[in-house]
């Protein structure tokens, strides 16, 4: 065959492709159209079927004095912002060497304002990492009470 020119095969297997291709477009589109999305209660409080709770490491930056560090924090708006309003702080301790650990319970719905408050003041005087947590004293106690 000559240049510019195809097989008919060749034009079916790429219209198959291209006709798949859009099914799966299609389909996926459908499938995200019919999810409507709530609008999030942004002071909503924390209830059984809708708290979680948020672990935070705040890690300090250990080449850096305290001083200089709770300046930067007092600078950014840290002390300001956090936690938020309405926010339950359910422990806060230091953990020597490593700096301190939040525990929060909290709406879902907002934790995305807290991931961006700690992005915006805490950065740079503390590396932060979160973890999602859940109560299991009351589950813990009662197994190791029924145990006995």
């Amino acid at each position: 065959m000559g240049r510019g020119k195809r097989s008919l095969g060749s034009l079916k297997a790429g219209s198959l492709i291209a006709a798949a291709a859009l099914a799966g477009v299609v389909s996926f589109n459908s499938g995200a159209l019919a999810q409507t999305p709530t609008a999030p209660t942004e002071n909503a409080a924390p209830t059984a079927d809708n708290a979680v709770m948020l672990t935070i490491f705040l890690k300090h930056d250990q080449s850096r004095p305290l001083s200089e560090l709770n300046a930067q924090l007092e600078k950014q708006g840290y002390y300001k912002a956090f936690p938020p309003a309405g926010i339950e702080v359910v422990s806060w301790y230091v953990m020597m060497g490593i700096g301190q650990v939040v525990t929060l319970r909290l709406p879902a719905s907002r934790l995305r304002e807290v991931n961006r408050i700690l992005e915006n003041t805490a950065w740079g005087s503390y590396r932060t990492e979160f973890y999602p947590t859940y109560d299991y004293k009351a589950i813990g106690v009662a197994a190791h009470d029924r145990a006995q």
